[in-house]
């Protein structure tokens, strides 16, 4: 005995012999079986043991048996059978052969536990162990599982018959059974011969006791759970399909996820191809003909960096009517082919490349699944075996299918995101300002990034020139996402610039924004989608002149200003609901800006990129904003870069930023004009006097006729008191004429025989542009005349 087996160590002759063919180990009951101590064999070469000089008998594979004749220590030849199994390498412990064989039994079947014999007529795999856990006895369909006689393993140990960890595990549990008296389960995999794939088996084990309840024995009862196993497998691949292909609506991380799933559970190789067409804005064909385009967007293998693929992804390849591809795609059915039925050669012999590779990889088997959803083909799944050696069998194809079919929808959905992704974007791009006006007021730059991780939303800029040298700047965000957010921001930002023409105040325009997204709401309502329809919006306007800005907001996040020495921070602008509410007003706020000061106009996607603090992200934007920079575009640059993550943010962003600039007061004049028809020709000289100081004196014709007739037309129709400015900066001179009146002038074509009525089309055909803007004491006529650099 030894404190390994304490049971009973001489009942089992053992030897453990190095590949190289050396002793390495030798119990009691080899010594009892051939009168060899240890210290006389061990070390020593193990075919000295052998009673012939013939050495062809050496063991190959992972078991072997037979009977040999050994030669004992006294001189006499013994014929021995011998069961010997090659043990792999463990840690340090090298590669060897454990060669095992039952000593005499010495009378063992006086100790048989009690009720063998009803035992052994089991329809199951039985083997019943003595109370040393020494073999007994065994059934027919045991004897059939280990494929050894029954006769040679009586005596033996589990550990010993089946030698691998298993089997000592197994053992393990029947000494626990034998010593508590509690029957036990198990569930292993094993060989249950060599050549054999690896079976799963419930081992079932039962103490057997006396009448008096003393333990003598335990049964072993073993049932074959593949086909269970297989089927639990199956279904939990299914699922595991289900959770893991889909997490996102882009083509080729689909794509990859089937692959990954079913490598390696149920190929070794997997590639996914797509018809080429499936990435474009056309649908694929419902079946295609051969020739076939297709387009390698993922695979996966068992072998790092898949040496056996012969294309690579985003790699377009023409497949012929005999491909494996083409003939599953025309077909609409799987198709398998294998090396056995010559197949599989002859699916290869059209490409030499592929061809080579399935011989280098030993490839014996493919099975090609098409992917089709909603009535469409969108590419095929090749799925390959080559270190598995079992063949695709039809219950692989049900599974291959049903994995192909879920993973299928999710391409599909994601093709249609993608391209639908892809128009909304297209829009959004076509309705966004491609460049920003250059106007005196201010230098600006912007940024917009569509989402990464979403459909497009409905955030938008822009810069508006207005008159007076002034300039509108407004963002805003629809609520929403895809085409129609973008549609639904094209209509708001058409609709603020046709607003911001007629010169409305900040919280005028807004309101008038506010009917229209009411308006717009109510229609999505006539379609089934009520209140759908929303949005945020700031809207500012600058005076160059004043250098004061006016701001409201509905609903959207306030400005950040960077005075030209100090730090940055938050405009207090009174929040105001988000277009679409009604009912509730809006309010203005004016602010005075220093030349120099920076303007920064975002959405919510930029500083609720990162975790979605926007109290953080504001923080980090005025950093960023501080920082010192060669140029506007360069802070635009940064911003994005401290704010935004890598992989790209789950909303729309976008980002203006403007530099104000002051107009000096030399460049403006002003003069109070008294309701007196007879000055209107001393207030021509002064403007041309005017003029001649700013060396100006080419636009002195057309300025003194604009001035005269909006000067003329404010003494007829307007209420004083009325005033005269005259702005220029280096491209434009500005002739604005204000009174208190209210009422508006209106183009007109005169009458031949009318007296009056031509002077406004004078002024239209004279100038670049005219118009009119109210104020809060009256209104306001204007006139741009371009200036011809001398």
């Amino acid at each position: 005995m030894s404190p390994d087996d304490p049971f009973d160590d001489a009942a089992t002759a053992r030897a453990v012999i190095s590949e190289n063919g050396t002793l390495t180990g030798w119990n009691s009951g080899a010594q009892r079986l051939l009168g060899w101590a240890p210290d006389e064999v061990v070390g020593r070469p193990a075919v000295r043991l052998l009673a012939t000089a013939d050495t062809s008998v050496a063991p190959a594979g992972p078991r072997w048996d037979g009977t040999l004749t050994l030669r004992h220590r006294d001189g006499h030849s013994l014929p021995v059978w011998l069961l010997a199994h090659r043990l792999a390498e463990d840690g340090d412990r090298p590669a060897r052969w454990l060669v095992v064989t039952p000593v005499a039994d010495d009378g063992a079947d006086a100790d048989d536990p009690p009720d063998v014999a009803g035992l052994m007529q089991a329809p199951c795999a039985v083997a019943v162990y003595d109370g040393r856990l020494r073999l007994r006895r065994m059934n027919g369909a045991m004897a059939e599982v280990l494929g050894l006689p029954p006769e040679r393993l009586r005596g033996l140990t589990l550990s010993e018959i089946g030698g691998r960890p298993q089997s000592e595990e197994l053992e393990r549990r029947l000494r626990e059974v034998l010593t508590t008296g509690l029957p036990q389960d198990v569930q292993t995999s094993m060989r249950a011969g060599p050549g054999k794939e690896p079976t799963a088996w419930l081992a079932r084990m039962a103490p057997l006791t006396d009448g008096e309840g003393r333990v003598h024995g335990v049964c072993l009862a073993a049932h074959d759970i593949t086909e269970n196993n297989r089927a639990r497998e199956r279904l939990q691949l299914v699922n595991e399909a289900s959770v893991r292909i889909g997490t996102t609506l882009d083509v080729t991380r689909t794509a990859q996820e089937l692959a990954d799933v079913c490598v390696p559970a149920l190929a070794d190789l997997v590639s996914v191809d797509l018809l080429d067409a499936a990435d474009q804005t056309g649908e694929p064909p419902p079946r295609p003909t051969a020739p076939v385009s297709l387009r390698r967007v993922a695979h996966r293998s068992v072998s790092p960096g898949t040496p056996e693929a012969a294309a690579q992804p985003g790699e377009v390849q023409s497949y012929p009517a005999a491909s494996p591809q083409a003939d599953s795609l025309m077909q609409g059915r799987t198709v398998i082919a294998s090396a056995g039925s010559g197949s599989l050669q002859r699916w290869l012999a059209w490409d030499p490349v592929r061809h080579s590779r399935a011989q280098e990889f030993g490839v014996h088997t493919t099975m090609s699944v098409p992917i089709r959803a909603r009535g469409t083909t969108l590419g095929v799944a090749v799925l390959t075996r080559y270190r598995r050696q079992d063949p695709f069998t039809p219950d692989d194809v049900l599974l291959a299918e049903e994995v192909t079919a879920r993973a299928a929808v999710c391409i599909d959905n994601a093709r249609r995101y993608s391209r639908e992704r892809d128009t909304a974007l297209a829009l959004q791009r076509s309705l966004l300002p491609r460049n920003l006006p250059r106007t005196a007021a201010v230098v600006a730059a912007s940024r917009y990034l569509p989402a990464a991780r979403s459909s497009v939303g409905g955030d938008w800029f822009d810069v508006i020139p207005l008159s007076g040298l002034r300039v509108a700047m407004v963002v805003g965000d629809v609520i929403g996402e895809g085409i129609q957010a973008s549609a639904t921001m094209g209509r708001l930002r058409t609709a603020v610039r046709t607003l911001a023409d007629i010169d409305l105040s900040p919280d005028e325009l807004l309101t008038h924004l506010d009917d229209l997204v009411i308006r717009l709401s109510e229609e999505a309502g006539d379609q089934g989608s009520p209140g759908e329809v929303g949005a945020t919006c700031l809207y500012a306007v600058y005076d160059p002149v004043s250098r004061r800005c006016t701001i409201a907001r509905a609903g959207h996040a306030p400005p950040v200003v960077l005075p030209p020495d100090g730090p940055p921070h938050r405009v207090p602008v009174p929040a105001g609901p988000p277009l679409g509410v009604g009912g509730l007003p809006f309010e203005c706020t004016e602010v005075e800006l220093r030349e120099g000061s920076v303007l920064a106009f975002y959405t919510d996607g930029l500083i609720e990129a990162r975790g979605g603090d926007a109290d953080a992200g504001l923080r980090v934007l005025c950093e960023a904003l501080e920082a010192p920079a060669d140029s506007l575009e360069e802070s635009c640059d940064r911003i994005l870069h401290a704010l935004l993550p890598p992989g790209g943010t789950a909303d729309d962003v976008a980002l203006l930023l403007a530099r104000t600039q002051g107009l000096a007061p030399s460049r403006v004049a002003t003069w109070d004009i008294p309701a007196d028809p007879a000055l209107v020709g001393p207030v021509r000289k002064q403007v041309v006097d005017q003029l001649r100081e700013w060396r100006l004196t080419e636009a002195s014709f057309t300025a003194e006729l604009v001035v005269s007739e909006l000067v003329t037309n404010a003494i007829r129709y307007g209420t004083p008191p009325i005033r005269l400015r005259l702005i220029h900066d280096s491209a434009t001179l500005i002739c604005e004429v204000s009174d208190t009146s209210h009422t508006a002038p209106h183009l007109r074509r005169a009458k031949t025989w009318d007296e009056g009525g031509r002077g406004l089309l004078l002024v239209a055909q004279l100038t670049q542009r005219w118009g009119s803007r109210h104020t809060t004491e009256g209104k306001t006529i204007w006139a741009e005349l371009g200036l011809v650099e001398a």
